[in-house]
């Protein structure tokens, strides 16, 4: 598999990632949503094609794990024809568009989206992780997750285009979203910059604006219609008896169920208040080459005794939250470093720690 063996750039359907487990194949449901033939149909891809796991991303994007190079030719002709996939390779690795969940057909944030979808000839070539974030909602839902041209609920109650890493955006006129992320996006590429949050340079002056973001509301969290997966991972058998309905797919690891309301299911979440919500644990090893520590077991573990955010990250590049949490547990040469309100990688109040060291620190028998 030395031919998709590149690392440090975001995989998608066409451009799959090799990791400890096989192939990674990434899926961008269209505005966060899949219909329940389309769920299926992906369940039975993963099944067939990988081995019957899939992840859910920080990006509200699915993961097809474990795929063969000799059967991805035939999976991605699949996800083409179930509108999992865009047919040209290009457009499906520049369509990186976070959307508020809860949207309506017809709604400021639907409305934008379409939009901006419609007119992707006009993006310029940008960085793999670069996407856009319409959060047009009546108040922001997804501010704290990444992306770098932003329309938002404004405190005023009118749309802002914002970029990020600034605190204010300026107003935007009515149907004219597009246009303004469009140029944000131009200027940006022109700029030679990775990542908005980190581009200090002045802003033109027509995106430079002081108007706030409205406060913003609560992530979406488990109960109802809306199913909760541990560390983001479930299997495509699970999955395919969950999807009753439409859904939608969130960047907090919740399934949002558009039509229903299910009875619960073992293996998923529906308590809002679970202690699995508040960790945060990439695959580790053996799935992941980066890691040299498992990592899920152990958070397992720690989560109904340890307080605030955990995250058990299998080494210093921290996938599975980018920002610091109130417990860091990073992997290095098979132990584990500890650290507190810090991101993965960060200086360790202790290092050299095994998983017993770590479970016996916490009180853990």
């Amino acid at each position: 598999m030395s031919g998709f063996a590149i690392k440090g750039w975001c995989p998608d359907a066409w451009r799959p990632m090799e990791t400890g487990d096989g192939l990674l194949v990434r899926v961008k449901p269209r505005l966060g949503r899949l219909s329940r033939d389309q769920a299926l149909a992906l369940c039975a891809l993963a099944q067939t094609y990988g081995n019957g796991m899939i992840d859910i991303t920080r990006r509200a994007n699915l993961q097809i794990r474990g795929v063969n190079e000799a059967g991805w030719p035939a999976l991605i002709a699949e996800l083409v024809a179930h509108g999992l996939a865009d047919p040209d390779a290009g457009r499906e690795g520049a369509r990186n568009i976070l959307i508020a969940p809860d949207w309506a057909q017809g709604d400021d944030s639907h409305r934008i989206a379409c939009a901006l979808m419609a007119r992707m000839g006009e993006w310029p070539a940008l960085p793999g992780k670069v996407g856009f974030v319409i959060d047009a909602g009546p108040a922001p839902i997804l501010s704290a997750e990444p992306g770098d041209f932003r329309i938002e609920r404004g405190a005023s109650g009118h749309l802002i285009l914002r970029a990020d890493g600034r605190p204010t955006g300026s107003p935007v006129p009515f149907g004219r979203e597009a246009d303004h992320l469009i140029a944000l996006a131009h200027w940006f590429a022109r700029s030679g910059a990775r990542r908005m949050a980190r581009h200090h340079a002045p802003l033109p002056d027509w995106a430079d604006g002081t108007q706030s973001p409205a406060l913003a509301r609560p992530a979406i969290a488990p109960g109802g219609s809306a199913l909760g997966v541990s560390f983001g991972q479930i299997e495509a058998g699970l999955l395919a008896r969950a999807a009753t309905s439409s859904l939608r797919i969130t960047p907090w690891r919740v399934l949002l169920l558009e039509d229903s309301s299910p009875a619960p299911i073992p293996g998923l979440i529906t308590d809002p208040t679970s202690s699995l919500l508040r960790v945060d644990a990439c695959p580790g090893a053996p799935y992941c080459p980066q890691a040299s520590v498992e990592t899920r077991d152990l958070a397992r573990r720690l989560a109904p005794v340890v307080e605030g955010r955990l995250h058990v990250s299998g080494c210093a590049k921290g996938c599975a939250r980018s920002g610091p949490a109130d417990i860091t547990l990073t992997g290095r040469d098979g132990r584990f470093d500890l650290a507190f309100n810090a991101r993965a990688g960060a200086p360790p109040v202790r290092t050299d720690m095994d998983p017993a060291m770590v479970l016996a620190h916490f009180g853990v028998a």
